[in-house]
């Protein structure tokens, strides 16, 4: 599935390297779906995109993660996913990332982008954790694809990525010849702790993938040692998982009001802060937060609009975050504060703390 888009105005990769952060704008409409209900949804202005190295398709900057948020237990209500996804699609939003790991994550995804009629114009980025009977055994890879496809509710699905490196030597050729048969149209891998970025970062150097999705942001910035470069230089696209370090971000930021500076960017609240200084790297392609809340959803897909820092302004941004009271103690802090996740993954997580602690 390609996306109905036409790029217009775009620079070469290579050249933001100068600028660090000059975003590349299309008309929204041409990210729209070709039903009628997407197209009167869509909103006549200009959103910021990139384009996937290895074929020069075009995205927009900002995607749409799923893990915890988007997973409920069976019967809870689902109103507010189906209003986060409606925000995000006329918002400009178009990739969103899930995995067969994060409960009912794909479900709530296949389920309402087809009946918004907009299923076959978002771009999905996937992921598989698998291993098999025996060395080279593709059969529970595969099994997991016609799962996702099934929940999906594609025949298709856009990247499929080795979910935190799990078996990656044997999975990733099994991807490359899904590939070639067409069920998949990218391939990549990924990883969100740092202890691993060494393992990820060689993928990544020898352009093995289409994809990389890797943990950044304004507070962890260790992906710029070696993954970042390597993706430059090899054109391999780079996603951006926990752009807000799952939330703790905010705690930080609670209660202070953004610093004057960031109305030069257009930045109204503090996601757009974070969101715009990570998509200001000339590696990055598209970040992808996640949020169970519309309003939030709304403040994150603004991060589309408007210029992107430069160098200058992108160190300004940084610095004075770096300066706020807990900052160098941000990974200690538990996560997501102040929220509560209660669907399959959190039912899991409890039934095995309440059997240990037997």
């Amino acid at each position: 599935m390609t996306l109905p888009i036409a790029p217009i105005n775009i620079e070469p990769r290579r050249g933001f390297l100068k600028t660090l952060g000059a975003g590349a704008a299309l008309p929204l409409g041409l990210l729209g779906s070709e039903s009628a209900s997407a197209q009167t949804s869509a909103p006549a202005s200009e959103i910021i995109t990139r384009k996937i190295p290895k074929t020069g398709e075009v995205v927009p900057a900002i995607g749409l993660g799923t893990y915890l948020t988007f997973d409920l237990l069976p019967g809870q209500p689902r109103d507010t996913i189906r209003e986060v996804i409606r925000r995000f699609w006329d918002g400009g939003g178009r990739v969103i990332d899930t995995s067969p790991l994060y409960g009912t994550g794909e479900i709530s995804v296949g389920d309402f982008t087809t009946a918004m009629g907009v299923n076959q114009n978002v771009f999905v980025t996937n992921k598989i954790w698998s291993t098999g009977e025996f060395l080279s055994d593709d059969s529970h890879a595969r099994r997991s694809l016609e799962q996702s496809m099934q929940r999906l509710w594609r025949d298709k699905i856009d990247v499929m990525q080795v979910h935190s490196l799990v078996n990656v030597d044997q999975i990733l050729p099994v991807l490359r010849n899904w590939k070639k048969e067409g069920l998949i149209r990218y391939t990549g891998v990924t990883h969100h702790e740092l202890p691993y970025f060494s393992a990820l970062a060689p993928y990544v150097e020898r352009g093995e993938v289409d994809f990389v999705q890797v943990h950044y942001s304004i507070h962890t910035r260790q992906a710029e040692e070696r993954i970042l470069p390597a993706a430059l230089d090899k054109g391999v696209a780079v996603q951006v998982n926990m752009p807000f370090e799952k939330a703790r971000l905010f705690k930080l930021v609670e209660g202070r009001p953004l610093p004057d500076f960031a109305a030069e960017i257009g930045v109204t609240n503090w996601a757009q802060y974070f969101l715009k200084w990570v998509i200001s790297h000339p590696a990055i392609t598209c970040a992808i937060p996640a949020t169970l809340n519309p309003e939030h959803q709304s403040q994150n897909i603004g991060a589309l609009k408007g210029p992107l820092p430069d160098r200058a302004l992108r160190e300004r941004m940084f610095k004075f975050v770096e300066a706020l009271p807990g900052f160098g103690t941000l990974g200690s802090m538990p996560p997501y504060p102040g929220k509560a996740y209660n669907g399959i993954i959190r039912k899991g997580i409890n039934q095995r703390n309440a059997a240990a602690a037997r």
